[in-house]
């Protein structure tokens, strides 16, 4: 047996040598913990669910729009936090009343308009980040927050139909990690987009 390998397996067999191996465990499981934590704490590879939604994408590659609203991405997401009560683990400047509903194809991809309306915001909005928020007449509003600088496509004042591009996904404002928050309001008041979307025929799963 060659001298180094005889003198750890001498080593090993002592109390000392013992917890020599048993430190060094303990000190790689904390590194392997420290470089995981980051990918744990993203929102969306807690939640984790694909939507799978074939029918999300239209015949063009756009998205798939019934009559005038469609969804705000094309194809499959990842859904991340919904309406309602949804604290973040690991972020203290995330809301922990949720106004909307977080969906995620991934950094760069194209956000679409949901409905026909007009642009009132088209750049940094509160929280939300690079924004845009589309007035859909009768005090309707939905926003699409959180998008890259530089990305949106669209000025104040424009007219747009459903699934029009109106940006990139980002990770801009008090996001944490790059998703698109789609919200609808009514008058002011939050309302839940799943059941919104769902009545229109475009259940967010």
């Amino acid at each position: 047996m060659p001298a180094p390998a005889a003198a750890v397996t001498a080593l090993a067999g002592t109390r000392t040598g013992r917890r020599a191996v048993v430190g060094v465990l303990i000190a790689l499981l904390l590194i392997t913990a420290i470089a995981l934590t980051p990918l744990i704490a993203i929102p969306f590879a807690i939640v984790g669910a694909s939507s799978g939604l074939p029918a999300a994408v239209a015949p063009g590659g756009g998205p798939a729009v019934k009559g005038d609203w469609g969804y705000p991405l094309a194809g499959a997401y990842t859904k991340g936090r919904g309406f309602g009560y949804n604290p973040v683990v690991g972020c203290s400047y995330c809301s922990v009343d949720h106004g909307g509903y977080d969906m995620a194809q991934g950094c760069g991809s194209t956000i679409y308009a949901a409905g026909p309306g007009d642009v009132i915001t088209a750049g940094v909005y509160q929280g939300y980040g690079n924004t845009v928020r589309i007035d859909h007449g009768d005090g309707l509003v939905t926003i699409y927050g959180h998008m890259q600088w530089d990305s949106i496509r669209v000025k104040v004042g424009d007219p747009v139909p459903a699934g029009a591009a109106l940006g990139a996904e980002g990770n801009t404002g008090r996001s944490f990690g790059c998703h698109l928050h789609f919200e609808v309001r009514d008058n002011d008041v939050r309302l839940d987009p799943q059941p919104f979307m769902a009545a229109r025929g475009l259940p967010l799963i």
